[in-house]
């Protein structure tokens, strides 16, 4: 008995998904839970595992190929089942296709004039992938006009990619003058839905920057050309949206971490040798910063159009840099967390997240980013704000400095705090305020100091 595969749904706003690598061919004998695909969805990547034990018999997507999440995969051939093939691969049983879905998209030519338009209420209303929204606002698609071919008619990232392909989206076309060609049966409702279409998330602004637009840039030999992973795909688009959507402003203080370095230098060999894992500099400026979010539960907000969402968990993001992809993983309740507990969240996070394991859950959620960009040496940065988060701070290398206390010239060591704001959020009064409740706690990190 030949069992299908589905794409899974890999979280909860996850319509689609790209088969990036078969782990599996056609022959191979499985067990139920083994991994058959390597996945990648606009939110994280993950593995697909067999559901039953038996032997694979048909693959029906290929490499590289997107589809929305139901979709047929895979036939397996169940263990004490019939020999028989697996039958023809056919995509997952699809209700028909709404009526205001199928004019004039599916074909690259504009729509005669005199076709009625469909009445307001006969259409049910489409809900479209924040993936399918981004690529259809990049390249000015109207997706009221694009056939889908997922589930129940729903448009996919693969319809509007081959739109795309195809060399754009043709202009509709223009309502008839009413004397001249009046729509038969027409009611009024519909002649104005013609001429004033509802106007979508994924239409505005049309003017929003592209991500992944092609660029005629000539290629000299030698040249290494390197194709655009998902992954990297996913990054830009993210970092392309937010600094388009989010009013961006920026600020900085320098603190001075002699203590936290002398206490750190003190202990960290001790607790190494304890917990087995390394006390970095990290965990005390997170510490730090959840425990002044608290005081400012404003940084810890999130703005969703008609409104401003003040989270109640302190859920930490933290990038982490692999060879190809940055990742941002997150840690959960923060604030409850001693150093000691962050310490180890951190160093459990990076190392799954180096081996590929993280899973949707370690991936969202998150409410504030702090980013550690000191880790490679730099000073000062002005880091990209985790959208929907409100800001995101950044903390730099750690470098000894002359600096003049009470009026004399000392050498202490000096770090540079760098958050990025949303400013449809908050203002500098609050931020300023947060960065300073940050410093003083920093700065007052010594031997008493709780480590759990």
């Amino acid at each position: 008995m030949a069992t299908q595969v589905l794409m899974p749904q890999l979280g909860e706003s996850v319509t689609e998904g790209t088969i990036s690598k078969w782990l599996v061919n056609v022959g191979d004998v499985v067990k139920k839970y083994d991994p058959l695909a390597e996945v990648t969805t606009d939110k994280v990547n993950a593995e697909v595992p067999s559901t039953v034990s038996g032997r694979v018999s048909q693959i029906v997507v290929a490499e590289g190929e997107t589809v929305a999440v139901g979709t047929l995969i895979l036939y397996i051939e169940e263990e004490g089942g019939a020999s028989a093939p697996a039958p023809a691969a056919a995509p997952a049983p699809q209700a028909a296709p709404a009526p205001a879905a199928t004019p004039a998209a599916a074909v690259p030519q504009a729509a005669a004039p005199s076709t009625p338009a469909p009445a307001a209420g006969d259409a049910p209303k489409q809900r479209y992938s924040p993936a399918v929204m981004r690529l259809a606002q990049e390249h000015n698609i109207d997706l009221s006009r694009v056939a889908g071919t997922g589930a129940e008619g729903r448009v996919t990232r693969k319809d509007v990619q081959a739109i795309i392909d195809a060399g754009g989206q043709a202009p509709a076309a223009a309502p008839a003058p009413v004397a001249e060609a009046p729509a038969p049966q027409a009611a009024p409702a519909a002649a104005q839905v013609t001429q004033t279409p509802t106007v979508t998330a994924a239409q505005v602004p049309t003017s929003t920057p592209a991500a992944n637009v092609s660029y005629d840039i000539p290629v000299a030999t030698g040249d290494q050309v390197i194709p655009v992973t998902p992954i990297r795909k996913t990054i830009a688009n993210r970092m392309v949206q937010s600094k388009h959507e989010a009013p961006h402003a920026w600020t900085m203080v320098e603190v001075d971490v002699t203590n936290l370095v002398n206490y750190r230098s003190s202990v960290k060999d001790e607790f190494k040798k304890k917990e087995g894992v390394n006390l970095t500099f990290l965990p005390f400026f997170i510490k730090a910063v959840v425990e002044s979010l608290k005081e400012f539960p404003m940084l810890n907000s999130q703005w969703a159009g008609d409104k401003i969402i003040v989270k109640k968990n302190i859920n930490i993001s933290i990038a982490v840099a692999t060879d190809d992809a940055l990742y941002v993983p997150v840690i959960k309740d923060a604030d409850q967390k001693s150093v000691y507990g962050i310490a180890k969240s951190i160093e459990d996070l990076a190392a799954r997240t180096r081996a590929g394991k993280l899973t949707m859950d370690d991936m969202t959620g998150g409410t504030f980013t702090v980013n550690n960009t000191g880790s490679f040496g730099s000073v000062m940065s002005t880091p990209i704000i985790n959208a929907p988060q409100a800001a995101i701070l950044s903390v730099e290398s750690i470098v000894k400095r002359p600096v003049v206390i009470n009026d004399m010239i000392a050498v202490r060591s000096m770090v540079n705090l760098c958050l990025s704001l949303d400013h449809r959020v908050l203002d500098g009064l609050v931020c300023g305020r947060f960065l300073q409740a940050v410093k003083q706690k920093l700065e007052n990190i010594g031997p008493d100091t709780k480590l759990y």
